[in-house]
């Protein structure tokens, strides 16, 4: 601070109108809101029709929001002149696109702050609106609008992509309507250890053809470089990338593998439940009281926890429960074992074992022998691609159930699927001030 430069103060230069091509030249500070008056820095008197000097003809007033200092919102009011050339009679107004587009109610800095606010400070359009003292639907509609053009519509935001994760996502819990959408990972930056995963689209549906729609409308070029999808059990995700993407190699990510042997362990659980008592289970029945215990790695067990599951294991009418838990815990210590080559050999002793010689009564085990059995290429092609989970997604699953709980929910799919790609970071980089003072991204 002790090395800075100095300047005599200056108003329009603090509040950035020298970008738009403004001078302030008078403010008036209220309760409310701060108004400064100002005027276009070069006056443009020339006639565009015949090239002579116009003659004033006074001026009219155009109000413009614009980005807030403090808690109270700026407004603009432009004074725009008018003019008539005296010697072709023709008319105009002083142009103002520098400043905003034609009709808009925000200035151009002022729909950068409230891009910025929503994309890099997380803020709710509501609280975007007040920060500009504008309506909601006029705030939503610049920012989606800006939204779009800097950022989403941006064709360079696919290039580099080389692994992608595809899961769905339930965007909304009413009775009537589509409630999934189909969510598309950039894991390329995991893979090359360069940065975390982001959010690269999302479409509204959740089958095959949504999935096989959206990578046929990717250019071939971009298709051929993709050579990892990873991908939850839905057989309509691996069937559409082995349509469109046939040299991509199919990942089942270990989030969802282990959902199914975790599925399969609740299951058991239940049906040994029922069988022995008749009804669900309730607080003071043991199964029922160990249900998140089971669902701990082994070495993750407190000492506490392994003297319920000893009691628990004890009681021969719980053999089926331990044994689909040894399941369970097998397929965790797999995909955790620090040495890859070894964790993909403990998996395929894995699957082996849950497909053949499987007693009847294990029916949980045997169902999921079946889908590891039929998707375990895809299951063991996780140990030669690292950086190639679905983790990453329900990562940005939680940015965007926090998107909706500060919007107090959605009911139009395309504002949701444009909030929440301005949301989940991915465009944070490209609107960071520290980032664009180092040249990378600049807002155009």
């Amino acid at each position: 601070m002790s090395h800075a430069t100095f300047s005599t103060p200056d108003l329009t230069v603090f509040c950035s109108l020298d970008e738009l091509g403004l001078e302030v030249v008078g403010q008036h500070i209220g309760h409310d809101r701060a108004v400064l008056e100002c005027r276009r820095t070069e006056p443009d008197p020339w006639c565009h029709g015949c090239g002579a000097e116009a003659t004033s003809r006074g001026t009219t007033a155009r109000r413009l929001a614009h980005e807030p200092f403090g808690h109270r919102p700026t407004t603009l009011l432009v004074r725009v002149r008018r003019y008539r050339c005296s010697h072709c009679g023709r008319t105009w107004r002083e142009d103002l696109t520098a400043a905003a587009d034609t009709r808009a109610k925000l200035s151009r800095r002022g729909i950068r702050w409230a891009l910025e606010a929503i994309v890099i400070d997380h803020l709710s359009v509501a609280r975007a609106a007040a920060g500009l003292g504008v309506s909601w639907h006029t705030a939503n509609s610049a920012i989606l609008a800006e939204g779009h053009r800097v950022l989403i519509d941006d064709p360079a935001r696919f290039d580099g992509v080389t692994a992608i994760g595809v899961d769905e996502h339930v965007w909304r819990h009413t009775r009537h309507g589509d409630k999934c959408v189909t969510v598309i990972i950039d894991l390329t930056p995991i893979r090359e250890q360069t940065g975390p995963a982001r959010l690269l689209d999302m479409v509204e549906g959740r089958s095959k053809q949504v999935f096989k729609t959206w990578l046929a409308e990717r250019p071939a070029t971009w298709r051929e470089g993709v050579d990892v999808v990873a991908m939850e059990g839905f057989t309509g995700f691996k069937t559409a990338a082995a349509e469109e993407i046939p040299d991509a190699v199919a990942v089942m990510d270990p989030f969802h593998v282990v959902q199914l042997a975790g599925h399969a362990l609740d299951d058991c659980r239940r049906r040994v439940q029922r069988d022995t008592f008749g009804r669900r289970g309730r607080s003071s029945d043991p199964l029922y009281g160990a249900r998140h215990t089971l669902h701990t790695g082994e070495a993750l067990l407190t000492d506490r926890q392994r003297e319920r599951l000893l009691r628990l294991f004890a009681d021969e009418q719980h053999i089926e429960v331990e044994a689909t838990w040894g399941i369970y815990q097998r397929m965790i210590i797999a995909y955790r074992h620090p040495d890859r080559a070894t964790g993909k050999t403990l998996m395929q002793k894995l699957i082996d074992d849950v497909t053949t010689g499987v007693p009847v009564a294990l029916k949980e085990i045997r169902k999921l022998g079946r889908t590891l059995k039929r998707r375990a290429a895809d299951v063991l092609a996780y140990f030669d691609r690292p950086g190639t989970s679905n983790g990453p997604t329900e990562a940005i699953n939680g940015r965007l159930e926090h998107l909706r709980g500060s919007a107090l929910g959605f009911r139009n799919s395309v504002n949701y699927i444009a909030r929440s790609l301005l949301e989940t970071d991915g465009f944070k980089p490209l609107l960071h001030p520290k980032m664009r003072r180092a040249g990378l991204g600049p807002l155009r």
